[in-house]
């Protein structure tokens, strides 16, 4: 199961009940941090998520986004890590985020690397990925996504003993695509296995104008988590400060034919009424959701 934890769910400016930007992504016991707003720390004691990241994905070098680093990491060093941590950001960011690392501590008591991205590059996890888009904020700015490698097909396993073959390795082999040798027949593994299936897709825009990025980022996504910092009777302020309103995050959702939308970074003036922007973007997209601080979603295979 992939699980996806609301940290922080405001805007630039935090709320009584939202904090600013963070989300915690669990894949099969690897956890990611994507952003890192003040009092990220907090939040991840609030809603348990516990703090073995070993890799930090910023969007951007706005405050919101990562002045949480220096009390992350004073947290973990105070817990005894001794673990790695990787920090990710655009390319042009290093600078500033190597300061927030450094802020406020003479020594940090466990490794910690800054790692510049571009869009279209990305970070390996064998059978998954996260890779990185570029989106539009003004100031250099990505976007990241979860991409998961196909999946071998079904193996039908009463076929298999239908046509003999003892269970164990001869299994494994055909799954993997190897023809086997039963009692001098060979069985081969197009007649076991199934098409191979789709991985998942899990896309975070990070605050941005909607775009064709994103857009191809999203492309049948399970889940497009959107900023939705206005509504569109503010479209022009959205403009202005190149950042969205709920209906355009709806219309990326739909063009891009995902599964589900969560809006996120909502500003105060929404705060408590996430209804009124629920509405705007269902009424483009129906599988629009406002997040909230400790929302937790899965996303199982869909199949």
């Amino acid at each position: 199961m992939i699980r996806v934890r609301f940290l922080g769910t405001a805007a630039a400016r935090p709320t009584v009940a939202r904090n600013v930007s963070g989300i915690a992504v669990q894949r099969e016991g690897e956890s990611l941090l994507w952003d890192c707003g003040e009092g990220t720390q907090r939040q991840i004691m609030r809603f348990g998520t516990g703090f073995s990241f070993r890799h930090v994905f910023i969007t951007h070098a706005h405050a919101d986004h990562f002045l949480g680093l220096p009390g992350l990491l004073r947290t973990m060093g105070l817990q005894g890590r001794e673990e790695s941590l990787s920090i990710y950001g655009p390319r042009g960011s290093e600078g500033i985020l190597s300061a927030a690392v450094h802020l406020g501590v003479k020594t940090i008591p466990f490794p910690v690397e800054i790692l510049p991205l571009s869009g279209g590059e990305g970070v390996d996890f064998g059978d998954w990925s996260i890779q990185a888009f570029a989106v539009e904020h003004g100031i250099p700015a990505l976007g990241y996504m979860l991409v998961e490698k196909e999946r071998l097909g079904r193996f039908d396993v009463g076929r298999a003993r239908d046509l003999g073959v003892p269970e164990g390795p001869l299994f494994g082999r055909l799954h993997r695509g190897e023809p086997v040798e039963v009692d001098g027949r060979t069985i081969r593994p197009e007649d076991l296995v199934g098409p191979p299936r789709p991985g998942r897709r899990l896309v975070y825009a990070g605050d941005c104008r909607p775009g064709p990025s994103t857009v191809e980022a999203a492309l049948g996504a399970d889940l497009l988590i959107h900023e939705a910092t206005f509504l569109e009777e503010e479209a022009a302020r959205a403009r202005d400060t190149r950042h969205a309103t709920a209906a355009e995050a709806a219309r990326v959702a739909h063009q891009a034919g995902a599964r589900q939308l969560a809006m996120t970074h909502i500003s105060a003036r929404y705060s408590e009424l996430p209804k009124v922007l629920e509405a705007e973007a269902r009424a483009v997209f129906k599988e629009s959701r406002v997040a909230y601080d400790g929302l937790e979603l899965e996303i199982p295979y869909r199949d």
